[in-house]
């Protein structure tokens, strides 16, 4: 059994924390100095992100969540939280009067995220250190720099809600530590109702806390206020935060945000609970009868209030949009679906953390065997998650952190105190798996090529990946042109947006869905269809980066439809082009009308 923390009052966790997030910082701006520079953003959707703080620095309601030029002129409503926004606008205001608006936009791609880095590993770091000890602390927070899902979430650069969700997992983590039932439970409920207003994908996890807590209830009457506190806070912190970053102007039911329908669930299955809570002990079984109804009691009010969302919100996509947009965004899909030689060894990572907080739970007894029970519980969950959508990785991996952190300490004193070579190859062999399993896939990567002939299509892969187009300065040249509506692939949208007054016909979020389904059909279709599908958006250009994935698609899909007549270099007679100076895979053209 660990030392109780209380009686060690001469360790300092806090500097081991912060020495590693400044090491940690120094490495991810260092590698990501050249995406920094040449402004390449990690993702389309951080891209939009900062579109979308840039329209309320400019004037745009808070309230008001609409992209007006992505499909004008009624724009997009788009189903993303204000909460994020806050970090980023803030940075930007406090330093525009010091350094400007470009350098200060520039430094908020790099402030943010490592914040959202540093909150992570004092929360990490602090409950490690609970549980352990400096060392173990030490080495939990590097572990979060050593898991690949959560270092992409968390790089510079990567301004959407990732990060954020990530640290909202790890202090609910954190608070169901606390010894205080009121006090911990309420801070996980609160925790939990920020992270699922910021993006209602954590919903599985709000559900693991709260069967991790029920259990503590079935176990020990006793127990029931930690359930009890944390579905009170979830229920009263999702109404508020609903108020403050949603208003009331749109009280819609949306599927894919908190909208009314769930805050009544959560209000109804909090209000449940309190009465199971204040009424006098039943049986077992009676008691699950009762989490029953009020389940069913909530769940009947979700489904009377907001039936088509019964379903996850992507069930209901437009054939088309899913087929040619949704199921190629692979972070969103299961593990078997992805390129398996990168993602295996941090799927690796989660089983490793897995068997580790399992040998903890056998080892400790009383408490400790509990609470390491109950850890668990929440990592298999964390791990089933991410075994059926992908980018849910890093939610399991901040959890996933501690235990490896543990069991790394172990073979590094195993290695100390081994005698032979043999001994202290095969403990050193053992930590580099645990702390960098893609190691094999590295030495194979660059080994490969001088062993194994290239496999036929890999050419092609390689030029989609190596695009001439650099948006950043490409898009930057539209501004040239007189303003208007361009018409181009989903995922060059966000750019277009970001460095010209343009509007665009969509981007790939699924709240543009009809724009979407629109451009798809007209790039993957004949260009005189497509002529009529531009006309109907009052497309005023057409711009297209022929070396990059999304064309591709296209063409394959049809080599006679507009996408693959483009990349041929044969445009269709209502496309004129214009003289831009650039490279010649981004093309642009003046539409005829």
């Amino acid at each position: 059994m660990q030392t109780d923390r209380r009686q060690r009052g001469n360790e300092r966790p806090d500097r081991r924390i912060a020495l590693t997030w400044l090491v940690l910082s120094t490495i991810f701006v260092m590698v990501g100095f050249k995406s920094l520079s040449q402004n390449q953003f990690p993702d389309p959707d951080d891209v939009l992100r900062l579109v979308q703080v840039r329209d309320l620095l400019a004037g745009q309601s808070w309230f008001d969540l609409h992209q007006y030029r992505i499909d004008p002129p009624n724009g997009t409503l788009m189903h993303w939280s204000r909460i994020v926004d806050i970090p980023i606008a803030l940075v930007i205001v406090a330093l525009t009067p010091l350094l400007g608006v470009s350098a200060a936009e520039t430094a908020a791609l790099v402030i943010v995220p490592l914040l959202t880095l540093g909150a992570i590993l004092f929360v990490v770091g602090r409950l490690a250190w609970r549980k352990f000890d400096v060392q173990v602390a030490g080495l939990a927070c590097l572990c979060i720099g050593l898991l690949a899902p959560v270092v992409f979430q968390l790089q510079p650069m990567r301004l959407d809600h990732h990060g954020w969700q990530i640290f909202t997992v790890a202090l609910a983590l954190w608070s169901i530590s606390i010894r205080a039932p009121w006090k911990g439970g309420a801070a996980a409920g609160l925790a939990m109702a920020l992270g699922l207003s910021i993006s209602i994908e954590i919903l599985p996890m709000v559900a693991a806390f709260g069967g991790v807590l029920a259990l503590r209830w079935f176990r020990d009457r006793s127990e029931r206020w930690w359930l009890t506190a944390y579905m009170q806070a979830l229920a009263l912190g999702l109404a508020v935060l609903f108020l403050v970053a949603r208003g009331v102007s749109d009280l819609a039911q949306h599927c894919d945000a908190v909208s009314p329908a769930h805050l009544g669930f959560f209000v109804i299955t909090a209000l449940g609970t309190g009465a199971i809570a204040a009424a006098p002990r039943v049986p077992l079984l009676s008691l699950a009868g009762l989490f029953a109804l009020a389940g069913a009691a909530g769940l009947t009010f979700f489904g009377l209030s907001s039936p088509n969302c019964l379903a996850t919100p992507f069930t209901t996509l437009d054939p088309v949009v899913r087929d040619f947009w949704y199921v190629n965004i692979l972070e969103g899909r299961p593990l078997w679906e992805q390129d398996l030689l990168p993602a295996i060894p941090g799927f690796a990572q989660l089983v490793i953390a897995l068997a580790a907080s399992v040998t903890l739970a056998l080892r400790n007894r009383d408490w400790l065997r509990i609470w390491w029970t109950e850890y668990t519980l929440l990592l298999l969950a964390g791990t089933v998650l991410a075994l059926l959508v992908w980018r849910s990785t890093a939610l399991a991996g901040v959890i996933a952190a501690i235990p490896l952190a543990w069991l790394a300490t172990r073979l590094l004193r195993r290695l100390r105190l081994a005698e032979g070579a043999g001994a202290k190859a095969l403990s050193a062999a053992a930590i580099v798996l645990i702390l960098l399993p893609a190691t094999p896939v590295t030495l194979y990567k660059l080994l490969a090529p001088s062993v194994m002939p290239a496999a036929e299509g890999n050419a092609q892969a390689d030029k989609v990946g190596e695009s001439r187009c650099v948006l950043r300065d490409q898009t930057a040249k539209l501004g040239a042109l007189p303003r208007g509506v361009i018409f181009a692939p989903l995922d060059i949208g966000p750019s277009i947006l970001l460095n010209s007054n343009h509007a665009v016909v969509a981007t790939g979020h699924h709240r543009a869905e009809a724009g979407m389904r629109d451009v798809i059909l007209a790039f993957s279709g004949d260009p005189a269809n497509a002529q009529a599908i531009a006309a109907k958006h009052g497309a005023d250009y057409l711009v297209m980066c022929t070396d990059i994935v999304e064309p591709s698609v296209y063409a394959e899909a049809n080599p006679d439809g507009l996408a693959a007549q483009l990349i041929a270099g044969n445009p269709p007679d209502w496309l004129s082009p214009v003289t831009f100076g650039g490279p010649e895979e981004f093309q642009v053209w003046q539409v005829e009308k």
